[in-house]
């Protein structure tokens, strides 16, 4: 366990690493798996070894919005904000992809902040990280219209893969942006007509 944490959290200092090392345990999870839900008391802070997961906002009618993904090398700020106040989950986390998760137990989260300068400087880099995340996506959903927001969530999903085939439907990303299927359909069409993207029959080919 060692040696993969200190690859993928190379800022996290040798005595941190021993630490999660002797207090954590590794966790596997699949693709389609729901690792936290609305609502859910959170034991644990999550840190991504391998694959994506998807963070989204719940309304009270189960409806999905997604916010922004995690990926290696990265870890749940809600999720550390939630476990240091033991209050219930106000998201849930889907996986994408395969992952490999480090479960820290929140009873050390305050603990290391005082005695790992390498964990503090990574919780606040955490949260700053996903706060500027977020702000980007309410500026989304303020002040574009549903076509600027769409190629926004396409330009996201893009880089977040690294790749240009985003294996996306029209009514999961409908699903994502809280529209219709018919309206997402209409403004992949004309994004398609502007060659900007190539439309397939379960994924999308991003051109330029």
């Amino acid at each position: 366990m060692q040696q993969s944490i200190k690859n993928i959290f190379s800022s996290f200092s040798s005595s941190l690493v021993e630490d999660i090392e002797k207090n954590a345990i590794i966790q596997e999870f699949k693709a389609g798996d729901i690792i936290m839900r609305t609502g859910q008391y959170i034991k644990n802070t999550v840190l991504i070894l391998s694959g994506s997961i998807k963070i989204y906002r719940q309304d009270e009618n189960g409806g999905e919005f997604f916010m922004y993904y995690l990926q290696p090398g990265q870890a749940c700020a809600i999720s550390m904000i939630c476990a240091t106040k033991n209050e219930q989950s106000q998201i849930m986390a889907k996986v994408v992809e395969d992952v490999e998760l480090v479960m820290v137990p929140l009873s050390l989260m305050d603990k290391w902040m005082m005695q790992h300068r390498s964990w503090y400087e990574f919780v606040i880099g955490t949260y700053r990280s996903r706060f500027e995340e977020v702000l980007e996506v309410v500026d989304s959903i303020a002040f574009r219209a549903m076509d600027e927001r769409l190629e926004f969530y396409l330009k996201r999903h893009k880089d977040a893969c690294g790749c240009l085939d985003l294996k996306l439907s029209h009514q999961e990303i409908a699903d994502e942006l809280n529209t219709s299927r018919e309206v997402i359909s209409r403004l992949l069409k004309k994004l398609e007509q502007r060659g900007t993207l190539k439309l397939h029959r379960n994924h999308i080919e991003i051109l330029k």
